[in-house]
């Protein structure tokens, strides 16, 4: 696991050595064990190196024996032992048997089709020297970071983090307007956005060809298929599932360095560890986080699991006096990111580094087989949609929406709002509203005239809707999935992840995202994942024997914080100063008073606007150190290079 940088000029020159190197050290923390920089005529490559597999060799930059290619890389590719026996069957030479080795020479062999070849987690960058072209990749999953974005010169700069790019003195700090409103909505900025204009994220199973000159035009090389297979039955595909996963865990075993998991005490990560036990001949070392607050706490399901499988474990218990990490998360994620777990995930990534340089995680789960609560809600309101139609739907519920009370302090059954309100939408925006840390029409109330026109009518829903329509199938359920896969997974719980571990020189694997288990699980039924209001029904059915039904079919709780809490006790003099003074106050986004009433109404009981608050605090901090306060740039008008 490492870091990459680099530049590619676009007149040729050979970049400068102090910036080059500026833009390497700014991702230290991502290779804490080598880095090296590439000079050449037309292009620079830095990187930082965390030795996982083969230490003695796999330093980069890696250069071909003719010196025509040069490869900065990051990832894992668990397959590089069949890879090498292929390829050396086709002539090629291995001097070591690390992965980055393989890549290269797989490279060689196929070109730019070499990552369909590949399994794993990976972003690369590979300069034809004789081409004068760059090759960009990112895994299929988005498991890991690729930033990229062009220079008031034209050059072409690109990272694994945005703080590598942010190094480089000629790429500006003008923050994108739709990037923030999607970020506001959803509580991080989605793929192919970056928060500053002319830098983006490389999306998941995208690639980039560029040379000098040419506007940066990303190529799909792979996609989810939600086709199904009619013919499942729910005992033949979980036992087919257990012996997927097992076999994707067991790929995830292999490095040169000690190696646990994360348990929650989840169905994820408990099913991960049972598979980690029975393929280790040592104790699984596992580590968990617990709160103070016990509506939060699962690490007595965490301390049965490690009971039960014999694990060696460890555990950090977060309490309220742990708000000064909110500053480091800043500076870890770069962007405004609103993911309150992302305090714990950061904690438990520090504890796991004390015995492990590698951790597995059981993220992917409910990604695959529609965990969450969210998910049986939206198909509940689909087929409600369905019976009605748009003309009588969209005016009546509409109405509803816009007139009943938002009663959050009220008992479930009686907060009928939201419902309403998606009942009136479609599928893809329907979806958006569901997820929405903010909702739309509190962002309208909140959004300064300037602001709005600034956006000029683009909405966080125009992404889920393009999206939507590349889905390819009409099921509800998996277009709602269809829609995590592009934005929720790779846009908060991959960045969140590979942020907090890379900060302390951890890596991270995800068994239940290898890209072949997840195409399978795509091709599944509906209804074998969604079962009579039942999410992950066939995992569970599959560790069924394996792990506890207090394990398996206790209430999902979810890997969070209480933030609505902390906003009434120890958080409060943070959100309001947030909130009525200092950056969002004269950032020229917000409206001042609509700020202020937002965070009367949480503080009286009135309204939970928790979740909300905690973005425009991380916004507020975000502006505040990633900017120096120079938010003026927020609504300056300006066209991005591209989107």
């Amino acid at each position: 696991m490492c870091g990459l940088t680099g530049i590619v000029t676009a007149d040729g020159r050979t970049p400068e050595r102090a910036t080059l190197e500026a833009m390497n050290t700014a991702q230290a923390h991502r290779g804490p064990d080598q880095h090296d920089c590439a000079l050449l005529a037309g292009a620079g490559l830095g990187h930082r190196r965390l030795t996982i597999i083969d230490p003695a060799s796999g330093e980069q930059p890696m250069r071909s024996e003719d010196g025509r290619y040069t490869l900065v890389y990051n990832g894992e590719i668990y397959n590089y032992r069949a890879l090498n026996a292929e390829l050396e069957q086709a002539g090629y030479h291995f001097d070591g048997h690390c992965d980055t080795e393989t890549l290269l020479r797989a490279w060689q062999h196929w070109g730019e089709s070499c990552v369909d070849h590949l399994r794993g987690m990976f972003a690369f960058a590979i300069w034809d020297a004789q081409t004068q072209r760059v090759f960009l990749a990112r895994d299929r999953l988005g498991i890991k970071p690729l930033y990229y974005g062009l220079t008031a010169d034209g050059d072409l700069v690109f990272g694994s983090e945005l703080k590598t790019l942010m190094a480089h003195p000629r790429i500006g700090r003008s923050v994108e307007p739709r990037a923030l409103e999607c970020y506001l909505a959803l509580g991080y900025v989605p793929e192919p956005y970056a928060i500053f204009r002319d830098t983006f994220k490389l999306a998941a199973g995208h690639t980039l060809s560029w040379q000098p000159g040419a506007a940066p035009s990303p190529t799909a090389y792979w996609d989810l298929d939600f086709e199904t297979r009619q013919s499942d039955a729910p005992e033949a595909t979980a036992t087919e599932l257990h012996e997927r996963l097992d076999e994707a865990v067991r790929m995830r075993l292999v490095a040169d360095v000690p190696l646990g998991a994360f348990l929650s005490g989840g169905v994820d990560s408990s099913a991960v560890v049972s598979l980690m036990a029975g393929a280790s001949d040592e104790p699984v070392k596992t580590c968990a986080i617990g709160f103070d607050h016990a509506d939060f706490d699962e690490s007595d399901h965490a301390r049965q699991v490690a009971r039960q499988f014999g694990t060696d474990h460890r555990e950090h218990r977060i309490a309220s006096q742990e708000f000064g990490l909110i500053d480091t998360l800043v500076d870890v994620y770069d962007e405004p990111f609103a993911d309150s777990s992302a305090l714990p995930t950061y904690r438990v990534c520090e504890l796991a580094r004390q015995q492990v340089k590698v951790a597995l995680s059981g993220d992917g789960g409910d990604e695959n087989f529609a965990g969450y609560r969210r998910h049986r809600l939206h198909w509940n309101e689909s087929r409600a949609r369905a019976k009605l139609p748009a003309s009588i739907r969209k005016p009546v519920f509409g109405v509803l929406g816009a007139l009943y009370p938002k009663m959050d302090w009220a008992p479930r059954v009686f907060r009928a709002k939201t419902t309403f309100q998606s009942l009136a939408m479609d599928t893809a925006e329907a979806y958006c509203h569901s997820v929405s840390v903010i909702p739309q029409d509190l962002r309208e109330r909140l959004y300064s005239t300037a602001f709005k026109s600034e956006l000029d009518g683009y909405r966080a829903r125009d992404l889920f809707r393009a999206h939507g329509d590349n889905a390819g199938t009409e099921h509800a359920l998996s277009i709602a999935q269809y829609l995590d896969f592009k934005t929720w997974l790779p846009g908060d719980i991959l960045t969140k992840v590979d942020r907090a571990s890379m900060a302390h020189g951890l890596e991270v694997r995800v068994p239940l995202l290898d890209h072949e288990f997840v195409g399978w699980s795509a091709s599944l039924r509906p209804d074998l994942k969604l079962h009579r209001g039942q999410g992950k029904y066939v995992l569970k059915k599959a560790f069924e024997g394996h792990l506890s039904d207090d394990i398996l079919y206790r209430r999902k709780q979810g890997f969070s914080a209480p933030i609505a809490d902390w906003f009434r006790g120890p958080l409060r003099d943070a959100g309001e100063g947030a909130l009525t003074a200092g950056p969002l106050v004269d950032c020229g986004v917000f409206d001042r008073s609509a700020l202020a009433d937002l965070w009367e109404q949480h503080v009286s009981g009135r309204r939970d606007h928790g979740p909300a608050i905690w973005s425009l605090l991380m916004l507020s901090r975000f502006l505040a150190r990633q900017l120096g306060g120079a938010t003026h740039d927020v609504t300056t008008t300006a066209e991005p290079a591209h989107a």
